[in-house]
């Protein structure tokens, strides 16, 4: 069984307790116009270039076997509807200017790169978080992955936008510890204009999972002029309080992804967008606590 990761990250204190790996596998099904992981969305490995660090020696042409890069303008161009991501381009780069994001990984292989790791989870209370993406869009690599954790006594941590199959959610739910939940929108026409889905799978999941466990924390990202405004905050908060739930982390909007839309030749959807003050986060926190819930900002 293999399973497609963009990238782990190592040392993590934000994406459950203690010091946390965090397995980013790719594809989600959602296209939220706030992405700051453009890279995560396809299911596919990916070719992204570093204009940047380009040196235009053109080592990269001769070498592609699709043909796919083609001389513009003093530098170099990837055609991207022939690009195979097959990395030959990449490996030839003398700058490391191209890059394919998105490795092959056999659950042996990722747990070897977990249990690289473990004494820093013993010694902190952390463990594997994995995101995406949308981690549940491999569930057959996650689920063993999970189950390899818990037979180790690794927490586990599962960062999922909710969007799946309710009996894939279930299986997945048997061996994970904490669930980081986001939620968006509450209004199903505006959270299906933003992010491209309906919500209403999402909320039902959701209630799905208070219902039959109590380890999920909500994730709240922050967009200015897009789910701001307190009507969508006041319906978060009632919700999540409706359903036991205690926590909310509030995660502020940023523009740490828009390099990426560059490197990938993807339009970002919100490049005038700045992020949120600190005062319009305090009266969001202010909102939410409202209905009797933890907020904290960040995590």
């Amino acid at each position: 069984m293999t399973g497609t990761v963009f990238r782990i990250a190592r040392y993590g204190v934000h994406d459950g307790p203690g010091i946390r790996t965090t397995v980013f596998l790719k594809g989600c099904p959602l296209r939220c116009w706030w992405c700051h992981s453009p890279e995560s969305q396809s299911a596919e490995p990916e070719l992204m270039v570093q204009a940047e660090r380009c040196v235009k020696c053109g080592t990269c042409m001769p070498v592609c076997p699709s043909e796919a890069i083609r001389p513009e303008e003093g530098s170099f161009r990837t055609v991207r509807a022939l690009c195979e991501a097959c990395g030959t381009c990449a490996r030839a780069c003398p700058s490391g200017a191209r890059e394919i994001v998105g490795t092959t990984f056999t659950v042996d292989e990722l747990m070897a790169e977990i249990e690289k790791d473990v004494v820093f989870f013993d010694e902190s209370g952390g463990g594997v978080t994995f995101s995406g993406g949308e981690p549940l869009m491999q569930a057959d690599f996650l689920d063993e992955a999970l189950r390899r954790c818990q037979a180790i006594r690794i927490h586990t941590a599962v960062d999922t936008c909710g969007l799946a199959n309710s009996d894939v959610l279930l299986r997945i739910s048997q061996n994970t510890d904490l669930f980081l939940y986001d939620l968006k929108l509450m209004d199903e026409a505006r959270h299906r204009e933003v992010t491209g889905a309906s919500n209403e799978l999402i909320i039902e999941n959701l209630k799905m999972l208070a219902r039959l466990r109590g380890n999920i924390r909500v994730r709240f990202p922050l967009i200015p002029a897009i789910n701001d405004d307190a009507e969508n905050v006041r319906a978060l908060g009632a919700l999540v309080s409706s359903l036991g739930i205690t926590r909310v982390d509030v995660l502020p909007y940023h523009r740490a992804g828009l390099a990426k839309y560059i490197r990938l030749d993807e339009e970002y959807r919100l490049p005038d967008t700045d992020p949120p003050s600190a005062g319009d986060v305090a009266e969001v926190v202010a909102i939410l606590e409202q209905y009797q819930l933890r907020v904290q900002v960040g995590g």
